[in-house]
């Protein structure tokens, strides 16, 4: 099948598509990257995608209304870029749309908030969708998250020694996957906390929005960490639960730095923020990484293009080869774009698309629900048994 994936992350800095080519032979899935690019955001939309995170506080008015609009936006992307580069219409488009809010209360996921209607998505291409595709894995005792365990579980298991496959959105995930696993043998995957996100907070409080991210991590390298902040900040809770474990920026925003620097009774300002914030990730992903011996940590997502994050990681992990997913065939800011798609082909051949376990869930579940296309759905039998290895093939 063609598959079109398609989604925005938390950093909401584009829809990011991705078109492949999968084929399931038996328990080998073989994924043919076609391409993958990003549509920036609408930047009306966009604002208002940030101001309804929390803690800033949505009616169900504006709710419905950005459900609409994202849902018309998705539909561009895939109707545009993904027709395009799937070289004509797909077979299935998978949509995670954009997370809004994850309810944790307590330690425990009791709900989860992905917008962006589907059925705009299914009349402009004509092509079903699958959607929603964390909410099954809540309903059976999960934490929805992270997802990205399925795709990496299935790349990077039976290479000989352990992998980490790190994710540097807006938060922080990883997945270890251990020398011989088959999927979920052994597979672990959570939050290890913030990525970008405060330190995109802060460059936009910073520039009045004229900048959004910090561009190759120049500004943290122009900085100095402060030992005292960083010290405040690496006291959350949030870090100390031990996985399953999920977050989001309704813990790590602004407001998350503001407290912080409250309680540290000084200011730190300008590029000693950035490196102080840049530095807080760099510690925690690396706490998280340092007791699985993993001798590989593979990155992707826009972090692995931020140089002083990358450097920071390199040296907190002596020993350990820290490279991006390019070096695997997957483009770093194409990664989550591709997990989608593989969800929704796992899901249309009735496979679940998480792994048992890893989430915190009662079993793996089939991810997502479907929207028919402009003809009715008509799905295959289900695959007779589940793949366990995924070739991505050139």
């Amino acid at each position: 099948m063609i598959v079109v994936g398609v989604g925005s992350g938390t950093s909401v800095d584009g829809i990011d598509v991705a078109a492949l080519d999968l084929e399931l032979d038996h328990e080998v899935v073989r994924a043919r990257l076609l391409g993958c690019d990003t549509m920036p955001f609408d930047t009306t939309l966009r604002e208002e995608v940030l101001a309804a995170f929390p803690p800033g506080q949505a009616g169900m008015q504006e709710v419905c209304r950005l459900d609409t609009r994202l849902g018309q936006a998705l539909a561009e992307a895939v109707a545009t870029l993904g027709v395009e580069l799937a070289g004509g219409a797909p077979d299935l488009v998978s949509s995670h749309g954009q997370t809004f809010f994850h309810d944790v209360v307590d330690g425990e996921v009791a709900g989860t908030l992905q917008l962006g209607q589907p059925a705009w998505i299914a009349e402009r291409t004509g092509a079903p969708v699958v959607s929603d595709l964390r909410v099954a894995d809540v309903a059976a005792g999960g934490h929805g998250a992270p997802l990205a365990s399925t795709w990496d579980a299935l790349w990077l298991g039976g290479r000989g020694h352990t992998c980490a496959a790190l994710n540097l959105g807006g938060i922080a995930n990883v997945t270890i996957v251990p020398p011989e696993s088959s999927v979920g043998d052994g597979v672990r995957a959570f939050d290890t906390g913030p990525a970008n996100a405060l330190v995109d907070a802060v460059v936009a409080r910073q520039t009045g929005g004229r900048s959004t991210f910090d561009a190759d991590g120049a500004g943290a390298a122009a900085g100095r960490v402060d030992a005292d902040l960083l010290q405040v900040l690496m006291a959350d809770g949030y870090y100390a639960l031990t996985p399953p474990k999920t977050t989001g920026k309704e813990h790590f925003h602004l407001g998350h730095v503001d407290d912080a620097l409250m309680r540290l009774g000084r200011t730190v300002e300008g590029d000693d923020l950035l490196a102080t914030l840049t530095a807080l990730t760099v510690r925690t992903v690396a706490d998280a990484l340092r007791p699985v011996g993993a001798a590989e940590v593979v990155v992707s997502g826009g972090g692995a293009r931020n140089r002083t994050m990358m450097q920071g990681l390199r040296r907190a992990l002596p020993g350990v080869d820290v490279v991006t997913s390019d070096a695997h065939g997957i483009p770093v800011d194409a990664k989550e774009a591709c997990l989608f798609a593989l969800l929704g082909f796992l899901t249309w051949h009735g496979v679940p698309g998480t792994v048992a376990g890893v989430t915190g869930a009662r079993h793996a579940c089939l991810a997502g629900r479907l929207t028919p296309g402009l003809d009715p759905l008509r799905l295959p039998e289900p695959a007779a048994s589940r793949p366990t290895r995924l070739e991505v093939v050139r």
